[in-house]
């Protein structure tokens, strides 16, 4: 019984460091710009 106890409290502390690097990611602006990489692969860069 203490193992499910151990188990619960781990989750409990993953799933919290997730969601506060995910709340982080949020704001220092990782999902500003969603659209620009996909359109970024598409243009050649004309080598100098």
């Amino acid at each position: 019984m203490t193992v499910i106890l151990y188990l619960l409290a781990a989750s409990l502390v993953l799933g919290g460091g997730g969601l506060a690097l995910f709340l982080w990611s949020l704001r220092a602006g990782q999902f500003e710009d969603l659209d620009g990489a996909a359109h970024r692969i598409l243009y050649e860069d004309d080598p100098d």
